[in-house]
C-alpha cells in the first residue's frame, strides 16, 4: 500500500511540475516532433506542455478520432488554434475539412501545398490555386472558420513585375483566404520577411518562427535538408526583428517549427531566447 501511495503521489508530483514550467510566449506547430508522436502520443503532449507550450498548430492525429486527440490536448492543457488540410480535399471535400476542423476545435485551417509539376511553379498552378482557395475558404468562413494558405518558398519565383506570392495576395480575397507565413520559406528564396510584412499588413494571421544554419544555401524550390533547422537564435534569420514587425502587421499566432531531427532538443533553447526577445 505504501508503496503504491508512493507511487501515486510521484506520478501526481511530476504531473503538476510539468504543468508548472514557464508559460512558452509562442506556440508550438507539433510537426516538430512526427517522429516521437507515432510512438507516443500521449507522452509525446505531456512534453509539449512541460516545455511551457499552451497553443499548439496540428499536423494529424497520429491514428486517434479528431475528437480523442482533442480530449487529449484539453488533458495537457493545449488549446488547438490551426490544423492541416490537403489541397486535394480543399479542392473536393470541403465537408470533410468542415467536420475535422470542428471535431478538433480549431479556429485555422491551413494547407502547406500547392500541387505542381517538379520545383516550377507556373502561372496556372497559382491560377487554379486561387480558385481552389477561394471556394474552400468562402465555404470555411460561412461555417466560422478562417482559412491560411502556408508559403513554403517556391510561390517567389518571378511572375510579371513581381512573384507569385503578388500574385496570389493580389488575387486571394482577404474576406476568405490569407496566408501563414513561414520565414525560413522566405528568407530561402531570398525574400525579406519583414520587408513582406510591410508589403502585406493584415494578411498574415499565423506564422511559423524557425531559423536556419548559416551558410546554407537558398533556392526558390520549396525543397531542403531539414539538418539546416537549428535552434531559434543560432541562425541567420533576425527572429527579434521579424517579432517586432510581425505584432505591428498583424500577426495573432505564433509557432515554433523545427523540421531537424533534433527538434526535442533544440526546442527548450529556441523557448527561452523567445522569452528573452519578447
Amino acid at each position: 500500500m505504501k508503496t503504491l501511495l508512493f507511487s501515486t503521489l510521484l506520478a501526481v508530483g511530476l504531473t503538476l511540475s510539468g504543468f508548472a514550467q514557464p508559460k512558452s510566449p509562442v506556440g508550438l506547430q507539433l510537426y516538430s516532433f512526427r517522429e516521437q508522436f507515432p510512438k507516443d502520443v500521449e507522452g509525446t503532449l505531456a512534453k509539449v506542455r512541460e516545455m511551457g507550450f499552451r497553443e499548439v498548430e496540428l499536423a494529424g492525429t497520429y491514428g486517434l478520432a479528431p475528437a480523442d486527440f482533442r480530449k487529449l490536448l484539453a488533458k495537457y492543457g493545449l488549446k488547438p488554434i490551426s490544423t492541416g488540410a490537403s489541397y486535394e480535399d480543399l479542392a473536393s471535400n470541403v465537408p470533410k475539412v468542415l467536420e475535422e476542423a470542428r471535431a478538433l476545435g480549431v479556429k485555422y485551417v491551413m494547407c502547406a501545398w500547392i500541387p505542381h509539376n517538379g520545383d516550377k511553379f507556373t502561372i496556372d498552378d497559382a491560377k487554379r490555386a486561387v480558385d481552389v482557395f477561394h471556394t474552400a475558404g468562402k465555404l470555411l468562413k460561412d461555417n466560422g472558420l478562417s482559412f491560411c494558405y502556408h508559403i513554403h518558398g517556391y510561390e517567389f519565383q518571378p511572375y510579371e513585375n513581381g512573384t507569385f506570392f503578388d500574385y496570389l495576395a493580389e488575387n486571394l480575397d482577404p474576406r476568405y483566404v490569407n496566408f501563414e507565413m513561414d520565414v525560413f520559406w522566405v528568407k530561402h528564396p531570398g525574400q525579406d520577411p519583414v520587408a513582406l510584412l510591410k508589403k502585406y499588413p493584415g494578411r498574415f494571421p499565423l506564422m511559423h518562427l524557425k531559423d536556419r544554419k548559416p551558410g546554407t544555401p537558398g533556392n526558390d524550390t520549396g525543397h531542403v535538408d531539414v539538418e539546416s533547422n537549428v535552434a531559434i537564435g543560432k541562425g541567420d534569420l533576425d527572429i527579434s526583428e521579424i517579432m517586432k514587425q510581425a505584432k505591428k502587421s498583424g500577426v495573432k499566432h505564433f509557432f515554433i517549427e523545427d523540421e531537424s531531427s533534433r527538434s526535442m532538443e533544440q526546442m527548450p533553447e529556441s523557448v527561452a531566447y523567445l522569452r528573452e526577445v519578447m
